[in-house]
Order: structure tokens, then C-alpha cells, then sequence
């Protein structure tokens, strides 16, 4: 399969957001947790800012039949629009208008059946087409200092000539292996390095590293051919991570270590963490979310 043209800008995000999230149930059973907000904005909404910060312009969500309120989110919405131009709430007008801003276009294909994130991303295969594209995954929410943990990857991405894919990783303590894919690297400075090895959710006593895969990617086609003959794991699952490992054959893969912080909103407490910490940076109810935990801890509620 051809790259295309090396100098071609990376243009199109895909956003695997199928999943089940069993994790949260019973909240859900009916939601999909893709949608569950943090402070005032649901989780999915963070990652495509994301995007978008880096230049990121097509938006393709991987969905399922129980996820049309994402669809719904990213669409306008005439009756709330004109309720809020009546009521002048313009303030408010902006902000939903402005989600997904102009110039920005938003696609959707159907997962029909759970068959993992490396499925995912092949069912996204006709819309991407013969081209590179970065892979969001919205369970990682990055706080950057740079504002885009992506746009920081695309610039590097630049930097081996458009021709090879980036994941983003991080240090983990090597006993959380198991929950993670693992990479082993030939560090070319303290941001990137090239990859020898990655293995899916390695026990601790087999990861070769302590390094793990944060959910952000710049793939290339390539990608495409390695799925499609990926045999599924014992899950039935075809693993994202396994066809990335046959690619180490063919083409060079490499890493950005992340900058800033992730909170893993895939799990409770990695949610609950990241709603605290962005409630306390809200410009609206920052002061006095504070002051509250501190009249909590104060009052030794919290220690109890």
C-alpha cells in the first residue's frame, strides 16, 4: 500500500467510541459513557478539542446503534438555539455553536459487533482511506501544558519526514502492566524514542518495560493491511496493539513520551480524580469548589 504524499498534512482524527462501558454501570445502561461529563462538558468533547487544537479538521467517530447521543451532541440543535436567541442566553448560543466550529466536518460508521479497538479503527477504514490519521481515545484525558498532547505529536511526527507512526506513552509502576500495552524503546532523546517491542497487557514479571500506551496514535495506512490479518485474541477481540507489532516489521514505529497529565476516565476513581481537578480550574466555580473541599477536609468529612 502506497503512503501517498509524505508532505500530505494529517487532516482526519478517528475516535473509537463503541465500547460498552460496563465499568460505569448502571450509569451506562443507557448513556453512553463516552457522554458522562466532566464538570460541564462530557468526556468525548475534551479529546476533539484536542483534535482540533492540533489542526485535526475531518472528526470520525466509530460508533454503535446505542450511541446516537454523540451524534446528537456534535449536531446542532435548531429548538435549543432558538429558545436560547429568544431568551437572548447568547453567551450560552456561543458555546453550543461552537462545538464543533466552521470547517470542522464530523463522519460516523457503525461497529456492529464488540470486536476490540483494532476492529474499531478498521471499520473506519472507507472514510480514512489511503491516508494517515491520528486515533483519540477519549477514556485518556491529557491535561498538556502545550494545550494538545496531539498537536505535540503531529510536530513530531514531522520530524521523521511523515513516513512512520507515533504513539504516545508514559511511565507507569510496572505492576498496573497488566492493564496496559507495553512497549520497549531505543531512546533517541527524553521525548521520543523508536519502538523494538510492544506486547498487549504483559504481566509485570513479562513487560519488557514500564512504558505503556497512552490512548493517542498517528498511524499510517499501513495500519489498515495489518488489521484486516490480525487473528482475533482469546477475547475474540482483534487487538490494536498485535497488528502495531507486525507493523515494527515493515515500517518504523515510534514513541512521544506524554507531556503533562493523563487521568484514566476509563476507570471510577481516575474519573472522579479528573472531575475534581477540572472543577477546580473552572473559571466560573473554581474559588468556591475550593473553598468547599477545604470546609470538607476541614471539617475532617473526608478522613472519616
Amino acid at each position: 500500500m502506497s503512503l501517498g504524499p509524505a508532505h500530505s498534512p494529517i487532516k482526519k482524527a478517528v475516535f473509537p467510541v463503541a465500547g460498552m462501558g460496563t465499568r460505569f454501570l448502571p450509569a451506562t445502561k443507557a448513556n453512553p459513557k463516552e457522554m458522562l461529563p466532566i464538570v460541564d462538558k462530557p468526556l468525548i468533547q475534551y479529546a476533539v478539542e484536542e483534535a482540533m487544537m492540533a489542526g485535526i479538521t475531518e472528526l470520525i467517530f466509530v460508533t454503535s446503534s446505542s450511541k446516537r447521543s454523540i451524534e446528537d451532541h456534535f449536531d446542532s440543535n435548531y429548538e435549543l438555539e432558538a429558545k436560547l436567541t429568544e431568551q437572548g442566553r447568547h453567551d450560552l448560543l456561543d458555546i453550543i455553536r461552537n462545538i464543533i466550529p466552521a470547517g470542522v466536518s464530523c463522519a460516523y460508521v457503525r461497529q456492529t459487533h464488540p470486536l476490540g479497538l483494532g476492529h474499531a479503527i478498521l471499520c473506519a477504514k472507507p472514510l480514512v482511506s489511503n491516508e494517515p490519521f491520528a486515533v483519540l481515545l477519549a477514556d485518556d484525558l491529557i491535561e498538556d501544558p502545550a494545550k494538545s498532547c496531539l498537536k505535540g505529536m503531529l510536530s513530531h511526527y514531522n520530524t521523521h519526514g511523515c513516513t512512520a507512526s507515533i504513539i504516545a506513552i508514559e511511565p507507569i509502576a510496572i505492576e498496573e502492566s497488566k492493564k496496559y500495552g507495553i512497549v520497549d524503546i531505543s531512546p533517541e532523546n527524553k521525548i521520543s524514542g523508536k519502538i523494538s517491542h510492544i506486547i498487549e497487557k504483559p504481566l509485570p514479571a513479562d513487560a519488557p518495560s514500564n512504558l505503556a500506551v497512552v490512548g493517542r496514535y498517528i498511524l499510517t495506512p499501513r495500519i489498515f493491511d495489518m488489521l484486516e490479518s490480525t487473528q482475533m485474541d482469546t477475547r475474540g477481540e482483534i487487538q490494536l496493539t498485535d497488528a502495531i507489532s507486525r507493523l515494527l516489521c515493515e515500517e518504523s514505529v515510534y514513541t512521544y513520551r506524554l507531556q503533562g497529565k493523563r487521568y484514566d476516565c476509563g476507570s471510577k476513581l481516575g474519573y472522579l480524580q479528573a472531575t475534581i481537578e477540572q472543577a477546580l480550574k473552572h473559571p466560573e466555580l473554581g474559588e468556591e469548589f475550593k473553598a468547599y473541599l477545604y470546609h470538607l477536609l476541614h471539617e475532617k468529612k473526608l478522613c472519616d
